[in-house]
């Protein structure tokens, strides 16, 4: 284990953060989450521990693109051509979490191609960049609300289409870049574009610590962690495996995940009741409520399934709250669709 990386599993409370991350890692699908909250909440701290419980999978050895054979409409032309001839090998890599600076480049995040050594030799040169890199990993954004608008339209057109395309003095090139993003931001810095808010499934809200016990304990682990690495994350060795396993155990799971007809009309009534725009919040929904159900080691999703997703796929994306506390809750959606609240 990495010396340097504090342990998921010692992060005091923030239960609903370290969930939503690890129902995407289980199911790329979701379709990402962004963290809001002030400083000093375990934002970027939950983010990059994440790396040492991730799951691992079956890669083409020396891919740039990290392409895998189970997933062959999403791969390279190069891998493709090395499958038409038979002459591929694999290797096991872990998932990592790739950073997306705020202040980077265009070049730096899609990557380059040699114009010169195109011109010279008839053949494309790329230089792989960040997008590439994420391509079946995470892509993380620390303060994705200040990211450049530029840079956020790129980022928009490779999530919807899973594709990075450039195109430079009339040469072109095409690499696959399925990633999950995970942005955090503080709101006090500044809101975050309507459009790229969408683009995540799942959004969590996070505060501080307000029970003195789990304040002490946070205080506690953290000088600890200064004070000796290497003893502290020993302390959670066991702890970070039996979720590493209770990841892949999900992942194996989620493709037998059932659904009965009556929780899809639930969901569709949750979504037009709330006033909802589009579909991509229930199908959203749906995906979050059979991970859980999966995470939860079982086959069949139940009604609390669907109402526990619903926490994490609709605030940012209701125009109201018709509730009597303003907030959306497991709980206050259940007395909701129950009548007490309408």
């Amino acid at each position: 284990m990495n010396k340097n990386i504090y342990p998921f599993t010692a992060i005091v409370g923030q239960e609903k953060m370290k969930k939503a991350l690890i129902l995407n890692v289980i199911n790329p699908k979701i379709g990402g989450v962004l963290i809001r909250g002030e400083k000093g909440t375990a934002k970027s701290t939950a983010v990059r521990a994440l790396v040492e419980v991730l799951p691992t999978k079956e890669v083409v050895k020396d891919c740039k693109f990290n392409c895998e054979l189970d997933r062959k409409n999403e791969i390279c032309e190069e891998c493709r051509e090395k499958i038409n001839r038979n002459k591929i090998d694999t290797e096991i890599r872990k998932m990592k979490v790739v950073e997306l600076p705020i202040g980077c480049t265009e070049d730096r995040a899609i990557g380059t191609l040699d114009i010169e050594y195109a011109i010279q030799t008839g053949e494309k040169k790329f230089e792989a960049g960040i997008l590439a890199q994420a391509n079946g990993n995470l892509l993380y954004v620390d303060e994705v609300n200040l990211l450049n608008d530029h840079i956020v339209d790129v980022l928009l057109d490779v999530a919807a289409m899973g594709v990075n395309h450039i195109e430079r003095e009339g040469i072109s090139y095409s690499h696959p870049s399925h990633f999950i993003l995970i942005g955090t931001m503080n709101p006090e810095e500044g809101d975050l574009r309507p459009q790229l808010l969408d683009r995540f499934g799942l959004v969590v809200d996070v505060f501080g610590e307000r029970n003195v016990e789990d304040r002490v304990k946070v205080i506690q682990r953290r000088l600890l962690f200064e004070k000796a690495p290497h003893e502290f994350i020993d302390l959670y060795k066991e702890e970070q495996i039996q979720l590493s396993q209770k990841i892949e155990k999900a992942k194996e799971l989620l493709n037998k995940v059932r659904i009965k007809d009556e929780l899809l009309s639930l969901t569709a009534e949750i979504t037009i009741e709330l006033g909802v725009d589009g579909h991509r919040a229930d199908i959203t929904m749906i995906k979050t409520a059979k991970t859980i159900a999966a995470l939860n080691n079982k086959e069949e999703v139940i009604r609390e399934d669907i109402l526990e997703a619903a926490e994490f796929v609709l605030p940012h994306r209701m125009r109201t709250l018709p509730f009597e506390e303003g907030v959306l809750s497991k709980d206050s959606l259940k007395k909701w669709i129950e009548g007490e609240n309408r």
